[in-house]
């Protein structure tokens, strides 16, 4: 079945990083699927455009703003969310940062929030959620990257904390398959978000990156997050039930090649 025929009519998701790029995307295909959304992000005035673009959908949509850095902003945003929807059948953790550095030029103070914001709350809201998730046989959908599978330099944080998303997919979904509960990830390439820009790249370094881009990906192009939403709503649907564990590459083949 494609990704458009899942239904999520009756359930609700918590998606971080809703706010922009592919969180964004993901919450509004969920909302197109007839998901109840809880929004989780910093910007309050974007997740509202979020809530907005929903609820011209037909679907409930609330917002949470935090900071999900702090390790308990994620107890606390699980427990909005099951308040405002009634319930959690769906945990998106598109929330994500990146920035550039070596193995000497990386600080410690980059590191740690590399892996505060990009691992640490996959662990912590996984873990908060569990026990609702019990109760709905949920679905948790983890976004990665084609760093997590393979090794890029110049981004030595994000490479590792992705890579450490994956591996928590992977043991989350061994250690919840008794309770029904699925664990996935999607792993995109290069996709059009301002992710890189908000890294500190300058408009001119993004265009030739993206550029660029278009040769180190065999389909010749980089992606869209609707390419990738499209994707996460297919592992967050009864679509894919017999599916757990799974990193999926969404990345044009990039994770084929070798470095170039």
């Amino acid at each position: 079945m494609s990704a458009d025929s899942a239904t999520l009519a009756g359930q609700a998701a918590l998606v971080t990083g809703a706010s922009s790029g592919i969180g964004r995307a993901a919450a509004l295909r969920l909302a197109g699927a007839g998901a109840a959304l809880a929004l989780v992000g910093r910007n309050r005035e974007a997740l509202e455009r979020t809530r907005e673009a929903a609820l011209a959908q037909g679907v409930a949509a609330h917002v949470i703003t935090a900071d999900l850095a702090e390790p308990q902003a994620c107890e606390q945003v699980v427990e909005c969310a099951v308040q405002a929807c009634g319930r959690l059948d769906v945990l998106v953790n598109a929330a994500g940062v990146i920035a550039g550095g070596t193995i000497e030029t990386t600080t410690p103070e980059q590191w740690r929030r590399m892996m505060q914001v990009t691992l640490d709350s996959v662990f912590l809201l996984t873990r908060a959620a569990v026990p609702h998730l019990r109760a709905t046989r949920g679905r948790v959908v983890n976004v990665s990257s084609v760093t997590g599978l393979r090794s890029f330099p110049g981004v030595l944080a994000y490479c590792v904390a992705k890579a450490g998303v994956d591996q928590l997919t992977r043991c989350a979904a061994l250690e919840l398959a008794e309770a029904g509960i699925r664990v996935n990830a999607v792993n995109p390439g290069v996709v059009v978000t301002e992710l890189h820009r908000r890294g500190g790249m300058s408009e001119q370094e993004y265009r030739a990156f993206l550029e660029r881009s278009k040769q180190t990906h065999p389909l010749g192009r980089v992606g869209t997050p609707e390419e990738v939403a499209a994707a996460i709503l297919f592992l967050a649907s009864r679509d894919s039930d017999w599916i757990t564990g799974e990193t999926l590459s969404v990345d044009g083949g990039r994770h084929l090649t070798c470095a170039r």
